[in-house]
């Protein structure tokens, strides 16, 4: 059973995700709040699994959320579900803690499916998002010259690059012929390799160092 949380203002949104989640096997919504503050008042005594967090939220933002809820729990998967799209929010939202980042208009289909792929490990979002993630480190980073030399595999890289354009796990192990454990083997290879602790930073760190 996925634990979820939702964190949306909107309260006929709110509560028509809560009845989505609640209606599919698999799934159980064990919270939904109008905002950070009372989240975060009850999350240290909530057994959650990934959280659907709102940018635009009345009170406390939903990027300065994401920050102090990973204070509380670290491993915490929170998914962002807006329909702020544009790149600095996204890249802000990633940097403070989130595996990913759905727009309102996704069909419900896909967020059960994001929701899934969060818990897993994943970091669910649309083609559209990552390749705007990573325009934007193309805009700011260089490669670093004093940064140490990384040695990825070809196979590493590939599985990077797969994640870059923003494959799950099986759609990597699909494209690659390889299983989703292979995948995950790989990922933590990478996370080993290049000192990180999410996909995002992974992805962030190998294009500023352009092995991507």
């Amino acid at each position: 059973m996925i634990k979820v949380a939702i964190i949306k203002d909107n309260n006929t949104i709110r509560e028509g995700l809560a009845a989505l989640i609640n209606g599919t096997s698999g799934y159980s919504c064990i919270g939904s709040y109008g905002d950070c503050e009372s989240f975060l008042s009850k999350l240290s005594a909530m057994d959650i699994d990934v959280v659907l967090m709102d940018i635009g939220l009345p009170g406390m933002s939903g990027i300065d959320g994401i920050a102090k809820a990973k204070k509380i729990k670290p491993e915490l998967n929170i998914l962002m579900l807006t329909v702020y799209e544009d790149s600095q929010s996204v890249f802000k939202a990633l940097c403070a803690g989130a595996c990913g980042f759905l727009v309102k208009k996704t069909p419900p289909s896909r967020l059960l499916e994001a929701i899934k792929d969060a818990y897993e490990g994943g970091a669910p979002m649309s083609s559209l998002i990552a390749r705007q993630v990573i325009n934007v480190f193309r805009q700011t980073q260089g490669k670093s010259s004093d940064e140490e030399e990384t040695n990825l595999s070809s196979r590493e890289i590939e599985v990077l690059t797969s994640l870059s354009d923003g494959n799950n796990y099986q759609e990597i192990a699909d494209r690659l012929f390889i299983s989703v454990d292979t995948v995950r083997h790989h990922i933590r290879n990478i996370y080993r390799k290049l000192h990180v602790h999410s996909q995002s930073e992974a992805v962030a760190k190998a294009i500023r160092k352009g092995l991507i």
